[in-house]
């Protein structure tokens, strides 16, 4: 997955400091779902041997260290080569990413949530398949914009791109994040992000997986996804699945608008 050219140059001009700081340097890598994902398939791979996958970039960036992390960066500056229009249509996934990300995290310590890092990376990394099929298919994001405008309670988003392209996004996004050794709950979460209905209306459904996709479908509404993704005025995912959502994480209506008009306070979305 390509990585964000402004990302780039901001790390080379960190990389280039007498000093490099590695916090500086991770807030930077985990703004970008390319790269986030480069430096997890590191850490969490079986050469590494931790004993648990983890999802927290910062703490990938302390186990791997200052040389390892920048010969990553430089890596991937190799491959992150994009023509305009290639930058122009990612933007729109870029933006999201990261506000989603934020969005996420700052809800999951609302509601009290114990691994907001998990959070983070799953509204980071939640779309990450959807570069692929810009990649793989001309005119997908036209294919998604029809998903998004289709979208209801009897029909999914991903329900059009499996009908258009014989795949989609969410299930193109799992295989990503198994590649990169996410751990495997939030591979399950990128893979059913558009299916939260049926999950969150499955009593066997683990609650780790409900909750945090709860949390992630709160963050792209406030984040207005089906706008910046979707080219649509109305969130008609959301309506579909708003009650049961709220429901699940123990929000009010009100409790939700004074949670979006502080995200939006604080200039995330």
């Amino acid at each position: 997955m390509p990585p964000q050219p402004q990302i780039m140059v901001d790390l080379q001009m960190e990389q280039f400091m007498p000093s490099p700081d590695l916090r500086s340097i991770a807030k930077l890598i985990s703004q970008d779902p390319g790269l986030s994902g480069a430096l997890l398939k590191i850490v969490n791979s079986p050469q590494f041997g931790l004993s648990e996958r983890i999802a927290s970039i910062q703490q990938a960036v302390d186990l791997l260290g200052c040389d390892t992390v920048i010969n990553l960066i430089n890596a991937q500056s190799i491959r992150g080569e994009l023509t305009d229009e290639a930058i122009v249509t990612l933007n729109r996934f870029w933006d999201t990413a990261q506000d989603v990300a934020m969005a996420c995290l700052s809800l999951a310590k609302r509601v009290g949530f114990q691994a907001p890092d998990e959070a983070y990376t799953l509204g980071l990394f939640h779309n990450c398949g959807i570069p692929l099929m810009i990649k793989r298919f001309p005119g997908y994001m036209t294919v998604l914009e029809e998903a998004y405008a289709s979208a209801n309670g009897e029909r999914r988003v991903v329900d059009t791109e499996n009908r258009l392209l014989n795949t989609n996004h969410a299930v193109v996004g799992y295989f990503t994040a198994k590649s990169w050794n996410l751990p495997l709950h939030l591979c399950e979460a990128i893979a059913s992000h558009h299916n939260v209905l049926a999950i969150l209306g499955d009593e066997a459904a683990d609650g780790r997986l409900k909750m945090l996709l709860a949390i992630l479908k709160m963050a792209e509404h406030v984040c207005e996804s089906h706008r910046v993704l979707g080219n649509q005025t109305e969130d008609h995912e959301w309506l579909s699945i708003e009650s049961l959502v709220l429901e699940y994480v123990g929000f009010s209506e009100y409790d939700f608008q004074i949670f979006k008009e502080s995200v939006h306070d604080l200039g995330i979305a």
